[in-house]
């Protein structure tokens, strides 16, 4: 199943400057159709301009944003430190609700991919009233167990990669002490630290990730600029957990009542499933989706067509889950 064609915007702009940034947002499709908020992962990443093509554009209406420091939102973490000030998952949760408002939105459906499905989880608990339903794929909750996963024992099974990617921050230790070792080098006064930091930063992201090898890689790391604007953002995400105190997953019982599609590949060293089996525990409305393999791209193959299913049926109406 390939991916909607692409569209041009019906819409664009910025959000009204709020604590020195100016959030990026885009819609496209049918505006007389339900709304789906896209969140993209990184955290850092930006919309791509594929992102909206997982959804029918004659039966949604689409609407894309660039969290703070990332995409065409200002400032950009690649060009200033700035970036990362005022910049917590508080902040993004208050710019997605500043945007429904500005758009005059009552109801709209939220998907996620990677980092966005923690924020699109954060943002219904602190506004489950506007959410009709949940698409999220390649799970992630950003707990201490997480991190020290993806940045510590996934190195178990990639050694090789894992070992260069250390290299790059010696003092940094396994798990969420390399987001803060590498958070470190990042923001340091020599360009030539940062410009490293970042590039052995996106090395071992792309590793991990290139296991599958139906991988399609990420060309925006070729781009230094891309490079140490995402790793900037990743790190001071990562480092502070995402400012999450109480676990999300304890959260559950205040938003069951919505239906949520959870689509996760099985061996997923990014995002391991047991998050999305977790997920899918606690919310009884919710679908679950298994990948064989170990993809975590969402634009290709698999999970793009498992994205691409779950719009068609919530557009449908159909009943999801129990």
């Amino acid at each position: 199943m390939s991916l909607f064609p692409e569209t041009s915007p019906l819409q664009s702009g910025t959000l009204p400057k709020e604590d020195g940034h100016r959030v990026h947002w885009e819609t496209f499709g049918n505006p007389s159709c339900p709304a789906m908020l896209l969140l993209h992962g990184g955290p850092g990443g930006g919309i791509s301009s594929r992102m909206p093509c997982l959804f029918d554009p004659d039966r949604w209406h689409i609407i894309a944003m660039d969290q703070r420091g990332s995409g065409r939102s200002r400032p950009h973490a690649g060009d200033d430190v700035a970036a990362l000030r005022a910049n917590t998952t508080a902040h993004l949760v208050r710019d997605i609700e500043r945007l429904r408002t500005h758009l005059k939105i009552d109801q709209w459906h939220v998907y996620g991919s990677s980092w966005g499905t923690t924020l699109a989880l954060a943002y219904t608990l602190a506004h489950p009233g506007p959410v009709s339903g949940l698409i999220l794929a390649a799970i992630a909750t950003t707990t201490r167990q997480e991190i020290d996963f993806l940045y510590g024992g996934a190195g178990m099974f990639l050694p090789e990669a894992f070992e260069m990617f250390q290299a790059g921050a010696p003092e940094g230790t396994p798990g969420v002490g390399m987001a803060a070792a590498y958070g470190d080098r990042l923001i340091s006064d020599d360009p030539k630290v940062q410009a490293a930091a970042a590039e052995a930063w996106c090395r071992w992201e792309a590793a991990v990730v290139a296991v599958d090898p139906r991988a399609e890689p990420n060309i925006h790391y070729e781009d230094p600029r891309f490079r140490l604007g995402f790793a900037r953002v990743v790190t001071h995400y990562f480092r502070n957990l995402a400012w999450l105190d109480t676990p999300i997953l304890d959260q559950m019982d205040r938003i069951a009542h919505l239906p949520a599609v959870l689509i996760n590949s099985r061996l997923d060293l990014s995002v391991p499933f047991v998050t999305a089996w977790n997920l899918h525990c606690a919310l009884p409305r919710s679908r679950l989706v298994a990948i064989p393999g170990s993809l975590h791209g969402t634009l290709y193959g698999p999970l793009s067509e498992a994205v691409m299913e779950a719009g068609q049926r919530f557009a449908a109406g159909e009943a999801i889950g129990a």
